[in-house]
């Protein structure tokens, strides 16, 4: 298939999976293109996609350099180095992965202008993955308060690489749970409205349960 069917495909089980989600929400598809090419990137722009994802902060300055900062929105979507945040933070629109004080003071001192940022939570409490513990969530965005640059729109996770289905619904569930709790205390920096989960083999299950931003790279650009 070509990326363009590929896309099509993608959006339309999307639109499915929304239908089946209990807040019939609008979901950002974000393509993620942490592996391909330039070119690859420019052709899920002319199939419709209107944000791209990448991990590492040589790779978003290289498809900038190809695509032009204006071409899309552009997400950091990996772990993000304290000492690279002066190298992408002002060529990002939305930060998905804000797991530590030391990275939101950066983040503070660098900008120029407040960042939307997930705060990335570890639900599945896997050893593997990164991010804070939910327990200590609304501690972390206490000291968040501190730092007039760093927005919370969201919550960010990763389910566990595993079969059985219900156990990933159950991390995603967990996750708007949780993210239902910040919202709640109407924190101005952090109105946490957000949630940032699912990928190319979850994302239908995370839509299911509220999520508002997908990152989806694999099944977009198989052939």
């Amino acid at each position: 298939m070509s990326i363009n069917e590929n896309v099509q495909l993608v959006q339309q089980k999307m639109q499915q999976a929304s239908e089946k989600s209990f807040q019939k929400k609008q979901v950002q598809l974000i393509g993620v293109t942490k592996s391909v090419s330039s070119q690859v990137a420019s052709e899920l722009l002319e199939a419709g996609i209107t944000a791209l994802g990448e991990n590492r902060p040589e790779g978003l300055s290289e498809k900038q350099a190809a695509l032009g900062r204006e071409a899309c929105e552009w997400h950091f979507i990996g772990t993000l180095q304290s000492r690279k945040v002066r190298q992408i933070i002002d060529q990002i629109d939305v930060l998905h992965s804000l797991d530590r004080l030391h990275l939101a003071e950066e983040i503070n001192k660098r900008a120029k202008r407040p960042v939307d940022c997930f705060v990335q939570v570890n639900v599945s409490g896997e050893a593997s993955k990164q991010g804070i513990s939910a327990d200590d969530i609304h501690s972390f965005l206490h000291e968040i308060g501190q730092y007039p640059q760093v927005r919370v729109i969201g919550l960010m996770t990763m389910a566990p690489l595993t079969e059985n289905q219900e156990e990933v619904r159950s991390v995603f569930r967990a996750l708007r749970v949780l993210r239902d709790e910040v919202a709640a205390r109407n924190l101005s920096y952090a109105p946490c409205t957000e949630l940032s989960m699912g990928m190319s083999s979850d994302y239908e299950i995370a839509i299911e349960e509220g999520a508002t931003h997908v990152r989806i790279g694999t099944v977009l650009v198989q052939s």
